[in-house]
């Protein structure tokens, strides 16, 4: 399983617009079949940085993710909100507890 950690931040008075736009493409990253966990959290310390958590079963879906025409449009809306470059870096799951 290939884990990806990707990392936002807003721009100041941006942040529920970058919310409502991050939110908007869960529905349809829920339909591809390869995408395990795709779960968008808000930092408690600062409201305006983002971060999501996804799961994916192999390298091959995480591509698929990647090249779907929606998630490229997602950041072409997002670019405007975005305080800067969003962070994103690959894990490979190694243990944990799955309830």
């Amino acid at each position: 399983m290939i884990v990806l950690v990707a990392t936002m931040k807003a721009k100041p008075g941006k942040e529920t617009e970058l919310e409502n736009a991050l939110k908007s493409v869960i529905p349809k990253v829920e339909l591809e079949q390869g995408t395990l966990q795709y779960v968008l959290h808000r930092s408690q310390k600062d409201a305006s940085e983002f971060l999501f958590y996804e799961k994916y079963v192999d390298k091959a879906a995480l591509d698929f993710h990647g090249s779907t025409p929606y998630l490229k449009e997602l950041f072409k809306s997002i670019a405007s909100l975005l305080a800067e470059k969003p962070a994103i870096d690959l894990y490979e799951e190694v243990a944990g507890i799955n309830k």
